[in-house]
C-alpha cells in the first residue's frame, strides 16, 4: 500500500481539512481500483506516515469510507477493506438505473448541438483511452460522461448520489473492466446514448440507459465465483 507523491506537510485546521480529503481521494481510489483488495488490512499509523500527516485527518477519512460502506472500521481492532456485498450492490445498482433513466429524459428535453462538442471530446477520450489500454482513465471518463448527462439535464449536483451508489458497484466494474471487451461494450454504448440525445430519441435512449445500467447483471455471479475470496456471505 503505497501513497508516494501525495503527502503533506502541516496539521493546522485548513490543513487537516485539506489532508482529511486527499486522504480519502486516494484511498478511495486504491479501493474502488482493487490496488487495495477486499480484506486488506489498513492502519491510521501507516496511512498517516505515508501522507505525512496526523491521525486525525486519516480518521476522518476512514469514517467516510466507511460510511460509503468502503472499510469496516472496528474499534480496538484492525481495519479492514469491505468485502463487497451483493445485496448492497443490488440496491446502489436501483438506486442508481432509478435516477439515470429520470435524468436521462430530462436531459433529452433539453439538448441542443452546442452540448456535442463536449460529449464528442468526452468519447475520443475514452477512444483512446480503451485502445491503450488504461483501465484506470476510462473509468475517470466514464464517470465523466454520467456527469455531463446530470449536467445537461440541469441538475449537476445530483451527480453526488449517484457516485455515492455507484462506489458500490465500481469495484465490480474494476472486474469486469479488466476484460478489453467490457470496455469496449462500455464505449459501443455511449456512443449509442450520444446519438439518441442528438436525434431526441427519448424512449430509445431510456431503453438504451437501461441496458448500459443492467450491462453487469451476466458480470455479477461470473465474478463473485472467480474472484469469491471478494464477496461476502
Amino acid at each position: 500500500m503505497s501513497f508516494s507523491n501525495h503527502a503533506h506537510n502541516g496539521h493546522s485546521g485548513a490543513m487537516r481539512r485539506t489532508s482529511a480529503s486527499d486522504v480519502f481521494d486516494v484511498m478511495y481510489d486504491q479501493i474502488t481500483s482493487l490496488k487495495l483488495k477486499p480484506g486488506e488490512k489498513v492502519s491510521v499509523v501507516d496511512v498517516a506516515k505515508q501522507f505525512d500527516v496526523s491521525r486525525q485527518p486519516v480518521r476522518e477519512a476512514f469514517i467516510k469510507l466507511s460510511n460509503m460502506g468502503l472499510l469496516l472500521v472496528k474499534p480496538q481492532s484492525a481495519t479492514i477493506v469491505r468485502k463487497i456485498s451483493i445485496s448492497e450492490v443490488d440496491d446502489a445498482r436501483f438506486i442508481r438505473k432509478s435516477i439515470e433513466i429520470g435524468i436521462a429524459r430530462k436531459a433529452c428535453k433539453l439538448w441542443n448541438n452546442q452540448h456535442l462538442v463536449s460529449f464528442q471530446r468526452n468519447l475520443d477520450e475514452q477512444r483512446s483511452a480503451a485502445d491503450r489500454g488504461d483501465t484506470a482513465h476510462f473509468r475517470e471518463l466514464d464517470s465523466k460522461f454520467h456527469r455531463l448527462i446530470c449536467t445537461v439535464a440541469g441538475h449537476p449536483n445530483v451527480y453526488s448520489v449517484i457516485a455515492e451508489n455507484k462506489a458500490k458497484v465500481d469495484r465490480l466494474c474494476a472486474l469486469s473492466l479488466s476484460l478489453h471487451a467490457e470496455t469496449e461494450a462500455v464505449y459501443s454504448e455511449h456512443v449509442k446514448i450520444v446519438d439518441l440525445l442528438n436525434t431526441g430519441d427519448e424512449e430509445g435512449l431510456v431503453n438504451q440507459v437501461d441496458a448500459h445500467l443492467s450491462r453487469l447483471d451476466g458480470v455479477i455471479s461470473e465474478v463473485s465465483k472467480k474472484h469469491s475470496e471478494y464477496f461476502e456471505e
